[in-house]
């Protein structure tokens, strides 16, 4: 696979060398750019936007028009697994997302199975291919899912959650129910990422969006088994040409070195913990993605600067004074009425700082 010309992510990630520390936004395409919701009304949906190829490549790359981001993440959602498993997902205006079919019973999780990636799902792939079309090897693109623990919690729910209350009941009274939709899950995401992958996604992350909502037994129970068996299962190349994982969950910090023995090449964190505690606690087996608060956008462009500054300093002090294997990320993804302008201030003082 032909490097791109701007290959500091995939460096980063390998823990190479790089002449500034890259970086990217979680949600970098979204509605706080106004070129997005102009498309969106045109396309009438986030769904209508998201199963269109060339719609999707065009809201992937709007970003990157406007920024000097250091790679690009493909457009869609996490929900496309359950989605194509037969569980309808839809989206109510305030609420999020939706599913028209929930998984509540033994039966209802022996029922569900790996969607075929090309027929089911073939719409993301051709997105991918696309979208490495009209980057034309400028920045590389990232790939991603849900992670398993996460999709269950929609399917589970049949959307968004204040308390998790069904889940986690299921948890505790019926745990091999959970387990064997935790399971097909895991081997659904293991071949999503992997279509991706040889559709041509260059890196590819898992989002472990609610793993932090469980204790720390019930994550080790329920978590943290199906990322290691992502991590070691999914076939990424070798060397030079091996394809890297990055692991990123919000409310992780106490799993972080049973996630950098998982075997993935990098763990995102969230700003609940100092980058410089992170890089000691991972000790350099695995990269580190993160980790500034997203409401920090919210600030001036000075005080962006400053916490761009301090959070590129706190991974060097964890990291034994080096910049090497850190990718420049928010702790989470961005809101609707975040100022664009402030994104560019982000990214152009993580550059500024962190050069060489």
């Amino acid at each position: 696979m032909t490097a791109p010309k701007n290959d500091r992510l995939l460096r980063a990630l390998k823990r190479q060398p790089v002449d500034r520390t890259p970086v990217w936004l979680m949600r970098q395409a979204g509605r706080y750019l106004p070129e997005y919701r102009a498309t969106r009304s045109q396309a009438g949906s986030f769904l209508a936007m998201a199963k269109n190829p060339e719609i999707a490549c065009e809201v992937t790359l709007q970003p990157l028009r406007r920024f000097d981001l250091d790679a690009a993440i493909l457009f869609s959602d996490i929900l496309t697994i359950p989605d194509a498993m037969g569980l309808e997902l839809y989206f109510v205006e305030g609420e999020g997302p939706k599913f028209k079919h929930t998984v509540r019973s033994a039966a209802d999780a022996e029922r569900l199975q790996v969607p075929d990636m090309q027929q089911d799902l073939g719409y993301v792939m051709e997105a991918v291919r696309v979208i490495r079309r009209e980057l034309d090897g400028k920045v590389p693109l990232i790939g991603f899912s849900g992670s398993p623990w996460t999709l269950a919690c929609y399917m589970v729910e049949g959307g968004g959650s204040k308390d998790f209350a069904r889940i986690k009941a299921m948890a505790l009274n019926d745990p091999q129910t959970l387990h064997t939709l935790l399971s097909v899950n895991t081997d659904a995401v293991i071949a999503y990422l992997a279509a991706q992958r040889q559709a041509g996604a260059q890196a590819l992350q898992v989002f472990d969006t609610w793993g932090g909502v469980l204790s720390p037994a019930m994550y080790r129970e329920f978590s943290l088994p199906y990322l290691t068996r992502i991590a070691r299962e999914l076939e990424r190349g070798e060397g030079e040409e091996r394809t890297p994982l990055i692991l990123f969950g919000k409310g992780n910090a106490i799993h972080l070195q049973a996630l950098a023995d998982s075997g993935a090449e990098a763990v995102g964190v969230d700003w609940l913990i100092e980058l410089s505690d992170a890089a000691r606690q991972t000790g350099g087996k695995v990269a580190l993605q993160g980790n500034l608060d997203p409401a920090t956008l919210y600030g001036s462009p000075q005080a962006i600067r400053e916490q761009v500054r301090r959070a590129l300093d706190s991974y060097a002090e964890g990291n034994g004074g080096s910049r090497e294997g850190h990718v420049f990320n928010l702790g989470h993804g961005m809101s609707p009425d975040m100022n664009p302008d402030h994104v560019g201030v982000l990214v152009d003082a993580v550059h500024e700082f962190s050069r060489r």
